[in-house]
Order: C-alpha cells, then sequence, then structure tokens
C-alpha cells in the first residue's frame, strides 16, 4: 500500500550546479548522493527529495515541498540570515506583516530557490 511507503519530493532544476549552491550554500544542506545528474538530499523521518536537471524548472505557480519545523521564527530568521527572501501574498489573509502566514490550522512562510521552484516552512498549531 501506498499509505505505508516513504515518499519523496522531486525538485526541478534548470542548472543543477546553481541550484547545489543555494540548497546547499544558503540553506546548509549537505547531499546524500549524486544520481543521474542531480542529487538527492535527506531529511528526518527517512524523507528525501531528489534535485534533478530538467527545463520546466520553475514553471509550477504552487509549492514543491515544505519542511515541517517546530518554530517557524527561528526558521524565518535562520533563512533571512542566510540571504533567502521570503515570498509575500498581498492580501492573502493571516499576514503577520513579517511575511509569516497564519491559517487552516498552520503557519507558514514561503520563499522562491535560485530556479524559481516554491518552497516552505510550515509550523502547525
Amino acid at each position: 500500500m501506498l499509505q505505508d511507503a516513504l515518499m519523496y519530493s522531486y525538485l526541478p532544476a534548470q542548472d543543477v550546479e546553481r541550484a547545489r549552491r543555494f540548497y546547499e550554500g544558503k540553506l546548509g544542506l549537505k547531499p546524500a548522493r549524486d544520481i543521474a545528474g542531480g542529487v538527492t538530499y535527506e531529511f528526518a523521518g527517512g524523507t528525501a527529495c531528489f534535485l534533478y536537471p530538467t527545463p520546466n524548472a520553475g514553471t509550477s505557480k504552487a509549492s514543491q515541498a515544505f519542511w515541517e519545523v517546530g518554530d517557524i521564527e527561528r526558521e524565518v530568521a535562520d533563512l533571512a540570515a542566510r540571504g533567502v527572501t521570503l515570498e509575500r501574498y498581498p492580501g492573502m489573509p493571516g499576514d503577520d506583516g513579517q511575511g509569516i502566514y497564519t491559517a487552516g490550522g498552520a503557519r507558514a512562510a514561503w520563499f522562491k530557490d535560485s530556479e524559481g521552484n516554491i518552497l516552505a516552512v510550515i509550523q502547525p498549531l
């Protein structure tokens, strides 16, 4: 059953080396292994993502992946200190004025990677 299997996300990159500089330099991720021109990053609970080359990177208007965090203010401050800019969504309800939104049972902040993919940090309420 799929419900019992681990699930992974794919993160598209037009330029894998540029994307690696973002993920490893700005986000501080450590690569797990190189595969077929891309790279895998591993996270808590056996989760992972695969950064892979494709000309379609950055074309989605929806979030590609999110990290569930325990302290969103700390994570947002760390992202800002690393030079990551939060996305702002004027008119979206729950804006705290600092780029953290509260709605639907969670607090969330979004940012884009070097390839234009939308990512988020989420703290459940």
